[in-house]
């Protein structure tokens, strides 16, 4: 899929070292969940399979954090900075270079895998159940 003109400008708005890493970031996730559609959802760049949130990142003060939803069940030491209410996991890049192309493939291959149902959280009054 294409990646969303709203995610390409919000690319445009970060400073010259975070526009590289949220550029490879796009281009890698869109590679690897072609199927995923992607779009500005509270404010930051975020892909969705089947209307469920998969992964997504931001720009905060310790860098780039890119976020999976699921993360925290990939079993990825590197996916350091958990949620505390749900099942996200995050890292935080502060170069383009800190970026492990193959770890993060492998961990795109594990969000398609690995799903809880957040699109359906407000319904089940914030009851997260596991889709895959």
């Amino acid at each position: 899929m294409e990646l969303n003109a709203e995610i390409e400008n919000y690319i445009q708005t970060l400073d010259a070292n975070d526009q590289k890493i949220g550029t490879l970031l796009s281009e890698i996730i869109c590679d690897k969940l072609p199927l995923a559609e992607n779009k500005i959802w509270h404010r930051h760049p975020v892909w969705f399979l089947e209307q469920n949130p998969i992964v997504g990142f931001s720009k905060q003060k310790k860098g780039i954090r890119l976020m999976f939803w699921s993360g925290i069940d990939f079993e990825a030491p590197e996916l350091n900075v958990h949620g505390t209410k749900f099942k996200d996991a995050s890292i935080f890049y502060n170069a383009v270079e800190e970026i492990n192309i193959n770890q993060l493939q492998s961990w795109l291959e594990k969000s398609a895998c690995i799903q809880y149902d957040y699109k359906n959280l407000v319904k089940r009054k914030g009851n997260l159940i596991r889709l895959k």
